[in-house]
């Protein structure tokens, strides 16, 4: 696995968050090199704050992808993070 640290804003009972980790899981089976980690933005009132109206967000840490997204974007967006 890359070094690249991905994070999947999300919540629980979220259901295009479960379709954006779908996705994620989808790129990982086709070959995408990348760990990524599930980060709560109801654990954290800053993330709540930022993501809270547009959650599912996958993100590099210096940028975001916003939902929607499809398996080819998400595929580009790893692609150049890496």
């Amino acid at each position: 696995m890359n070094n690249n640290r991905f994070r999947l804003y999300h919540t629980d009972g979220c259901h295009l968050c479960e379709l954006a980790q779908a996705l994620i899981e989808q790129a990982l089976l086709e070959g995408a090199q990348v760990s990524y980690q599930l980060i709560d933005i109801c654990d954290q009132q800053t993330l709540a704050d930022k993501y809270g109206t547009s959650i599912p967000v996958f993100s590099d840490g210096q940028r975001d992808l916003n939902w929607p997204f499809d398996l080819e974007q998400l595929q580009q967006f790893i692609g150049s993070s890496v």
